[in-house]
């Protein structure tokens, strides 16, 4: 008695709720999500296309290539597709069901055949969607459709930022490369003058043997550059799905960014990432699965009717003897409501999961956005001060290395001064690197742009 009175509240207060559409969230609870940096979102990387970013040709290219190639990002469109079937077929349960049923059935006793009878009829049915099952199926495949369409989103975002950061990668070890190759000539050149001065009686084997040993050691900083080079393109050619494809490619230093970025970052631009607007169609379904698990709790109305023509003694069928009919019946869950009350209470708790999740995605969202503005910030003012450290210490090596010609210095002081000056000159190039993938964690963190 107690389900059945359940059942009748569920029908005098729902009604029209039932048809409710889900409202996008615009704004996190405070006390979960807290405060976001705000600014203007006219100039933001968030609004602007991938190539505005990435300027090089190049590179552009390379993404042009992956973006036809790449099998992940071709898996993530097929279930794009696969979620617009979906929703098509859900819309079609807005369409009575139709079927044509042919028969013919051969009648004999144990006297006399009674001969052939033949009956050709269409039957439909169809349940009128008073409570709003069939209308929030078709919203729900909606939801899942539009977020298909965000992973779709996610994964290009992906494999640009990827792309973006394995090209930065190898114009790194490039750089590096050059490096070591030109301190192993200057090295091979100081190698000789030691030479020079131990045959003058200036220096003694100790001092060949180290300078030596250190123009080894840098050779060898040359061949595992290679082997990094040759690691990074396999890479990224296996990202282009093309095993065989050349990476052309510039330079480190020639790369161009933007002089100035919006510091501050807009909710709405948040609202953009694939991550977010995933979980907000989360939300959605969510919304729309406690209005079908409430429905189910509702009596169902259907309809069906047959309309054909039968026949017999031969005759296909006989246009004045026509067979129709017609029927209504009502379900109304009774002994199975407690089963749907509780799926009931299931869907409202998943749909404040859903909500939570929500909050934890955008949360995480503009802190990604935070570190890595922060990152680019702390590149940009420390690439000047690195450039005046190498500049500052390329001139020490040139003037300890010709002290040492002229005897007022030892080869520990040029030894000393070479490797401070090519570690330096190794930071430089990581904070070059270091600033180009901010801006890459930058255009991902805000959703891959357009």
């Amino acid at each position: 008695m107690k389900k059945i009175l359940y059942l009748v509240l569920l029908v005098s207060c729902t009604g029209c709720g039932l048809y409710s559409k889900y409202k996008p969230v615009q704004q996190v609870d405070s006390h979960i999500f807290g405060d976001v940096a705000l600014g203007d979102s006219a100039s933001n990387i968030g609004n602007v296309d991938w190539r505005v970013i990435f300027t090089d040709p190049m590179l552009q290219a390379l993404i042009d290539t992956a973006l036809v190639n790449n099998v992940d990002l071709r898996i993530a469109h097929e279930h794009v597709e696969q979620a617009q079937a979906a929703l098509l077929g859900a819309r079609l349960n807005y369409l009575p069901s139709i079927q044509l049923n042919p028969g013919g059935e051969y009648q004999w006793t144990s006297n006399r055949m009674s001969g052939w009878t033949y009956n050709l009829a269409a039957s439909a049915s169809w349940e009128i969607d008073l409570f709003g099952r069939t209308w929030n199926s078709m919203k729900r495949a909606k939801s899942a459709h539009a977020m298909a369409q965000a992973y779709e989103q996610a994964a290009r975002a992906d494999l640009i930022a990827n792309v973006a950061q394995m090209y930065y990668t190898l114009l790194m070890l490039d750089a590096e490369k050059e490096v070591a190759i030109s301190t192993n000539a200057n090295w091979i050149a100081t190698v000789d003058i030691i030479k020079e001065m131990k045959e003058a009686g200036m220096a003694n084997e100790v001092a060949v043997s180290q300078l030596s040993a250190s123009c080894f050691e840098i050779q060898m900083t040359v061949i595992d550059l290679d082997y990094q080079i040759r690691q990074v393109e396999n890479a990224l050619r296996l990202t282009l799905n093309k095993t065989d494809y050349p990476i052309h490619r510039g330079q480190l230093q020639p790369q161009l960014l933007p002089s100035e970025w919006t510091v501050g970052v807009p909710m709405d631009i948040l609202y953009n990432r694939p991550d977010v607007c995933a979980a907000q169609e989360v939300m959605a379904q969510a919304h729309y699965a406690r209005q079908l698990a409430t429905a189910n709790c509702l009596p169902r109305l259907s309809l069906s009717g047959l309309l054909g023509w039968t026949g017999s003694n031969g005759m296909v069928f006989d246009p004045f003897t026509m067979i129709a009919n017609a029927a209504g019946s009502l379900f109304v869950p009774i002994f199975q409501s407690g089963r749907n009350i509780a799926e009931v209470r299931s869907a409202k708790s998943q749909q404040r999961e859903a909500r939570l999740q929500f909050a934890k995605v955008v949360l995480a969202a503009g802190n990604e956005v935070n570190e890595a503005m922060a990152k680019y910030q702390t590149c940009v003012q420390k690439g000047d001060l690195y450039t005046q450290q190498v500049t500052a210490l390329m001139r020490a090596y040139e003037a300890t290395s010709l002290m040492m010609r002229y005897g007022s210095t030892t080869y520990l002081d040029v030894l000393n001064a070479q490797n401070t000056l090519l570690n330096a000159q190794f930071t430089q190039i990581v904070n070059t690197m270091d600033q180009l993938n901010a801006i890459v964690e930058l255009y991902h963190a805000l959703g891959g742009g357009k």
